[in-house]
């Protein structure tokens, strides 16, 4: 990371009014605690108002370099709402990321705008079903997918027959409680889509280059084209 992106981040972190360690800056940014003291200590000297000391934390003065950010009412909602759900059924990394997203939210709004963020009553509670290992995976397949790399999966059919299947991961859909990988299987040479609480295990296999007609956009068309020619029944 360069250095300028570095002392982006700092600012980000900081942002909100929270207290933050210098370690837990190091831990997230990957540097030494030397580091972001000598990062801290320039942001402060180029006026950024940032208080607190080494061995304590720090926390910035609200209302520094707020953009010219605005959310309509119905947008504010969509977007904590969404976070919301995020922070509860998504992978570990998607969990850190929405709550992360949820407080640079707050701090951008204005007073009246805020006041409508803290008061919507839409929530999403991890009750059970998700364990950690499954947040582990859904971040593992959605970086697979990211960065187009095939993956070596045992798995378990709905009868609880067993199969090892080499897919290339396109993306993941949440069904309420269970999430499933849309992929391109190697064996059928077709789509297929695997729920997540039926793999026993998941290995890279390599990287695999995009291919016409095995693409997400080509699933969705095929999607489309199976329900113009078996329209659900009303």
């Amino acid at each position: 990371m360069r250095r300028a992106d570095r002392l982006f981040q700092i600012v980000q972190y900081l942002r909100g009014g929270r207290l933050i360690t210098a370690e837990t800056l190091a831990t997230r940014l990957e540097v030494s605690k030397r580091t972001i003291y000598r990062d801290v200590a320039d942001l402060i000297g180029s006026g950024v108002p940032i208080e607190g000391e080494a061995g304590v934390g720090y926390v910035m003065r609200q209302g520094y370099d707020v953009p010219p950010l605005m959310f309509t009412n119905a947008e504010i909602v969509a977007l904590v709402a969404g976070a919301r759900m995020i922070r509860a059924w998504g992978g570990a990394g998607m969990a850190a990321a929405a709550e992360e997203a949820l407080i640079k939210i707050g701090s951008v709004l204005p007073d009246g705008a805020k006041a409508r963020a803290e008061a919507v009553q839409v929530h999403a509670l991890h009750i059970s079903g998700l364990t950690d290992e499954d947040r582990a995976r859904i971040d593992q397949i959605e970086d697979a997918a990211n960065r187009h790399v095939r993956l070596d999966m045992d798995y378990a059919d709905e009868s609880g027959t067993p199969t090892e299947r080499v897919i290339r991961p396109l993306g993941l859909w949440f069904w309420g409680k269970v999430w499933t990988i849309i992929a391109w299987c190697e064996l059928r040479q077709d789509f297929r889509m695997f729920r997540l609480d039926r793999i026993a295990g998941l290995e890279e296999a390599g990287p695999f280059k995009p291919l016409p007609g095995q693409t997400l956009r080509d699933f969705y068309a095929t999607e489309a084209y199976r329900n113009r020619r078996n329209p659900p029944l009303g």
